[in-house]
């Protein structure tokens, strides 16, 4: 397939991007400085602005979908705001190019501790992620009434980390993965497995899901 990635610099962007491109897809890599990526076969770069919904739609045209791994970076202290600006300027970037399928990536806030109770509003949810927890949840809550695009949303285990590819992991919907000792784990390298599994053969049209050992 050809494929547009958002954000192929960052943490899961780039893993996502060497998975994609290691199972022989083409990509598109939307990147602000785009002299961060090597040139490498079924690559291209090009020099985008995610929160310019104009820009995102001329850059993505064409192809069979996106992927939005989007962060403004969590040192960024109007994450909130710019992570809802950015992925609302994508929703309709991709709306506006004629391109059905978006996956975005966003966080594992939004799961459930207990029914009604999100991980984000429990007193343990650390400080310093809360804002764009907050903004991912806004963002899921936001694309759920999106009817025109076969979008799905991908929470990430509770503890993402980097970490060697397996090629396995499980899958949840709205809640955490769980393992012996609680939420599950799972390596960044493995996150790209299920993005681009979800990519080739899709399993959650218009919901979210979540993965984990």
């Amino acid at each position: 397939m050809k494929i547009a990635l958002i954000g192929p610099t960052g943490f899961v962007g780039s893993a996502v991007l060497q998975e994609l491109l290691a199972r022989g897809h083409q990509v598109v890599a939307l990147a602000r400085d785009p002299a961060k990526l090597a040139p490498q076969t079924g690559l291209t770069v090009v020099k985008a602005d995610a929160m310019d919904a104009g820009q995102v739609a001329s850059d993505v045209k064409g192809v069979d979908a996106v992927v939005s791994a989007y962060n403004p970076g969590w040192s960024d202290p109007a994450i909130h705001d710019n992570f809802l600006k950015g992925t609302q300027a994508i929703v309709d970037g991709v709306k506006a190019a004629g391109v059905a399928r978006l996956l975005v990536v966003g966080g594992a806030g939004s799961l459930y501790a207990a029914p009604g109770v999100q991980l984000v509003d429990t007193p343990e949810f650390p400080a310093e992620w809360k804002q764009g927890a907050l903004a991912a949840r806004e963002a899921l809550n936001r694309i759920r009434l999106e009817n025109t695009l076969d979008w799905t949303f991908l929470s990430p285990a509770v503890f993402l980390k980097p970490g060697e590819r397996r090629g396995s992991y499980r899958t949840e919907l709205d809640v955490p993965v769980m393992g012996a000792n609680g939420p599950a784990e799972v390596s960044v390298a493995d996150l790209a497995v299920a993005i681009t599994d979800e990519l080739e053969k899709p399993q959650h049209i218009r919901r979210r899901f979540t993965v984990g050992y």
